[in-house]
């Protein structure tokens, strides 16, 4: 990056947050125009943008894997807050916020940025190596969560409908943060290096980069980033009635709000290039968004009015097997190529096209 680029990104990630900020403050408690909330919307992405930024700059500072780690519970705080805003007095019309959103996080993760970062990594050195160990246990962990948070509740009988109960989701809630648990253990503290790059001999090391940001550069990133998660739920708040106009005038599924929430936050991330890293940030944010986000909703929706449904339908259900069947098939041998990355492109493709097309 050069060096007039990189001034423009940090002033750009600078301001953004406070812009936000100040429009949330003076917009708040308004009956707001259409031409506002197109403003309030840009401020929004804005700040989704620039929370992201700063939450790698905080990453980069410590380094893997702690670094993604960091980032991926960063993009769950914003999702949460986005589900939790929308479904705020949305009722029966909301209950499936939750659900759409978090199987859109693990689908864009495991599909979309997997699928990325292989096609990147084979163009760049035709096989993209990675750790087999720490890739396939996040991976074992992802398809646990899912099936125990997405799928149980489409069979269980205690009550009507795709929901759990009272009890069983406390049970989702609890073992979602003990497997979450499980996970930053074994990732941070006793097998730290099945999630670091694989060298390579004759090639560039992956954590060859630019060197990490000083003290002071990360404390300010820190405190733009908690300015900015806050500029980002307030700001949602505003906007999420046209956003639910928009999608039930178009006569779209309201699964496209789960979708697009999902995008707005995890996109960002693709650019990424870093095989490895990649992969860790993949597979820790599904994780994330199931074993931080189920927790949350089912803490939040002690006040929130309306059911919770979690259970996925056939169509999901069918997709989120072919993921979890593919992704082992990719993980396991330690080294993939295009047609993996292929793959996994396509797999996200059909999910992106039968959201809007069910």
């Amino acid at each position: 990056m050069s060096s007039s680029t990189a001034a423009m990104t940090r002033q750009w990630t600078t301001w953004g947050p406070v812009v936000a900020a100040l429009a949330l403050g003076a917009a708040w408690g308004r009956d707001l125009p259409g031409f506002v909330v197109g403003l309030i919307a840009l401020c929004l992405l804005v700040a989704v943008l620039a929370a992201v930024h700063h939450a790698e700059v905080i990453a980069h500072r410590v380094g893997e894997p702690f670094g993604s780690l960091v980032l991926a519970v960063a993009v769950t705080v914003i999702e949460v807050g986005l589900i939790v805003t929308l479904m705020a007095g949305g009722g029966d019309k909301t209950s499936t916020y939750a659900r759409d959103t978090v199987f859109a996080a693990v689908m864009i993760t495991c599909n979309g940025i997997v699928g990325i970062s292989l096609v990147v990594g084979a163009l760049r050195n035709r096989v993209a190596v990675f750790n087999a160990e720490g890739s396939g246990g996040a991976l074992a962990i992802v398809c646990t969560l899912a099936t125990m948070t997405l799928v149980l509740p489409t069979f269980t009988t205690s009550h009507p409908g795709p929901e759990f109960s009272g009890i069983q989701l406390i049970f989702a809630a609890v073992a979602s943060l003990f497997l979450y648990g499980v996970f930053v253990g074994v990732q941070t503290i006793r097998h730290r290096d099945y999630f670091l790059p694989v060298p390579r001999p004759g090639h560039e090391s992956e954590d060859e980069h630019a060197a990490p940001p000083g003290s002071r550069e990360a404390w300010i990133s820190l405190g733009l980033l908690l300015l900015a998660l806050v500029a980002v739920v307030g700001n949602a708040k505003l906007v999420s009635p046209t956003i639910e106009d928009g999608v039930e005038s178009a006569g779209l599924p309201k699964a496209v709000v789960g979708v697009v929430i999902a995008l707005m936050v995890l996109l960002p991330e693709t650019r990424r290039d870093r095989m490895q890293t990649s992969l860790n940030l993949a597979y820790g944010s599904a994780i994330a968004s199931i074993g931080l986000t189920v927790p949350a909703i089912a803490l939040a929706s002690i006040w929130l009015s309306g059911p919770l449904v979690l259970g996925l339908g056939p169509l999901h259900l069918v997709l989120l097997a072919l993921t979890g069947v593919v992704s082992a098939l990719t993980v396991v041998p330690g080294r993939a190529t295009l047609l993996q990355g292929g793959v996994h492109l396509s797999i996200f493709a059909a999910f992106v096209f039968m959201s809007f097309s069910p």
